[in-house]
């Protein structure tokens, strides 16, 4: 009988019941820096999931390039429609290998919370531009720790933070959920991506490589359909999450026919621009660190300007970099004499 018992206590018990041995399990997170009140209703993981889908930072992907910059159109993916995407695919994963599905929920939604306006090469230009680097997955780790509620953080678990933090294909998440939403990641970008090349007029469904379109699929759904099947069959029982040979093989050519005939002839458009811009405005506010909003500037008592300025521009939307640089360095039109200047 459950009748009466706390939800979260009925959680645990579901939980201890039917998930994997090698699932984290909600009651035996690692806990928080900073001690909480817990919630009566909710698992730390979940409190995390509500934490991140109510911050500023998550309400401003809507407005973040993912490939296409200001594309004409309404159907495009944006940085938001992929998180989302990413979060399906990792609940996916999870459910079919009875891994915890809110912790993949939570990290995935917070995995590209610190991405920079116009995608990736955003990223490359502070990269280049800040002494000590720039990684998305990194700024998004100072995201959730330092940047949201005005410094105080989100203070989530460390098992989401550790999967923020881990995301990328060059990282080692603690958890199987981590590594799911390492792996949703992939395969969320790279099908998606294809759909707005196809839907861009600057590839077609005949150009992809014949042997990874036969291994995978020719449409999305079947693609991300073969590949979560796959994982299943290939994960299902055992200590790990991974793909066979034969589809991580198919997996990576399409990625590598991504980067070399999608993301650098897109990068390529947009690159200058967005270089132009970011410079000059990174290079400003070093110069007039007092310039910064006040919330940035409260952030300097523990950080580098250099780190500050960052924080600023990476947590910009396309439009909001435009309309700074234009407001910093384009003059307004005014009037002389009844004739506009």
């Amino acid at each position: 009988m459950t009748e009466g018992r706390p939800v979260k206590e009925r959680t645990y018990e579901m939980e201890s019941r039917y998930l994997s041995p090698y699932a984290k399990k909600s009651a035996e997170t690692a806990g928080r820096a900073r001690k909480e009140v817990p919630c009566a209703f909710r698992t730390d993981f979940q409190r995390d999931r509500d934490r991140i889908i109510y911050s500023n930072s998550f309400k401003r992907l809507k407005n973040k390039t993912q490939v296409f910059f200001a594309p004409e159109g309404d159907h495009y993916i944006t940085r938001l429609t992929h998180t989302l995407d990413v979060a399906q695919i990792a609940r996916a994963i999870a459910r079919a290998l009875a891994l915890n599905e809110d912790l993949a929920e939570a990290i995935a939604l917070g995995h590209d919370l610190g991405h920079t306006p116009f995608g990736h090469v955003g990223e490359r230009v502070l990269d280049k531009l800040s002494p000590s680097g720039f990684e998305h997955n990194v700024q998004s780790l100072r995201v959730v720790d330092v940047i949201e509620k005005d410094g105080r953080g989100l203070n989530l678990t460390a098992e989401v933070r550790d999967g923020i933090l881990q995301h990328k294909s060059s990282g080692h998440p603690a958890t199987l959920e981590g590594v799911a939403v390492s792996l949703a990641d992939r395969i969320a970008y790279i099908n998606h991506d294809i759909e707005d090349a196809i839907r861009a007029g600057i590839l077609k469904d005949s150009d992809l490589p014949k042997n990874a379109a036969e291994v995978l699929g020719h449409a999305t759904r079947e693609r991300i359909n073969t590949v979560i099947t796959d994982i299943y069959l290939r994960s299902a029982g055992t200590d790990g999450v991974h793909m066979s040979e034969n589809v991580a093989d198919a997996m990576n050519e399409l990625r590598s026919f991504m980067f070399r005939n999608i993301y650098s002839l897109t990068n390529k458009s947009m690159q200058d621009r967005a270089e132009r811009m970011l410079t000059a405005m990174y290079g400003y506010f070093l110069r007039y660190p007092e310039r910064l909003p006040e919330q940035y500037l409260a952030l300097a008592e523990n950080a580098p300007k250099e780190q500050i300025v960052c924080d600023y521009l990476s947590g910009m939307t396309d439009r909001y970099a435009i309309g700074v640089f234009e407001g910093l360095f384009i003059p307004e039109t005014f009037s002389l004499g009844g004739v506009t200047v």
